[in-house]
């Protein structure tokens, strides 16, 4: 009898850590939804109430991370490696603190994000926590791996299209924009909305390790 046949027999029956994940992936795809309707409100007033429901995800996902490991401390049998609990929790709530970020930075620089680079990489930020949310879901019984690695692959391919979007986001800022300060803002925020997309590519990187070890 294999390890992993020996693990999936002892394996909690309360299923707390899929339950747990499944939370925090539903709460990263709101949020990266709620991205793009901020980035679609040309008005700095409308987009606040937009930005505090954000936040107001952001912390809903650091309470559901900080449940992840407290179960992971109380729990000595658990799913999956513990380093790989840790490291998924880890990842899925850099995308949200880096969504969050890209949120606070378009308000706080008050830059109207009417712009095809920001209103592209949003696009990306979203397609990407939508398709980490349905490998998170596929963690809980691994039935369907090919809609699972389908996603993954998806991801990747959405941080290299991130990627030509930065570049050339950043080579027409150079072109276009003569004040300095504009260059500056727009920089950063592309760079924090780039990095997000990175964040999630980290996240499905985890997910397919979990995926050869136990599938």
């Amino acid at each position: 009898m294999g390890i992993n046949t020996i693990g999936r027999i002892f394996m909690p029956k309360n299923k707390v850590f899929y339950e747990l994940f499944e939370q925090v992936a539903e709460t990263v795809g709101e949020m990266g939804q709620m991205l793009k309707k901020v980035v679609a409100e040309p008005e700095h007033d409308k987009r606040l109430p937009l930005i505090k429901q954000i936040e107001d995800l952001e912390h809903k996902n650091d309470d559901h991370t900080h449940k992840i490991f407290t179960e992971l401390g109380r729990n000595f049998i658990t799913p999956f490696d513990r380093e790989d609990i840790h490291y998924l929790a880890t990842s899925l709530d850099d995308i949200a603190d880096y969504i969050f970020a890209s949120a606070k930075k378009i308000n706080f620089y008050k830059v109207n994000p009417n712009d095809s680079g920001i209103q592209k990489m949003a696009d990306l930020i979203e397609q990407g926590c939508s398709e980490i949310k349905i490998a998170v879901h596929g963690l809980r019984d691994m039935k369907n791996l090919r809609k699972m690695t389908e996603a993954l692959v998806k991801v990747n391919s959405i941080e290299n299209q991130a990627d030509d979007v930065f570049d050339m986001s950043i080579e027409k800022l150079f072109q276009q924009e003569n004040d300095f300060k504009e260059v500056i803002k727009k920089r950063e925020i592309y760079q924090v909305l780039e990095i997000a997309t990175d964040k999630c590519e980290d996240a499905a990187n985890v997910i397919e390790s979990i995926i050869i070890k136990y599938a």
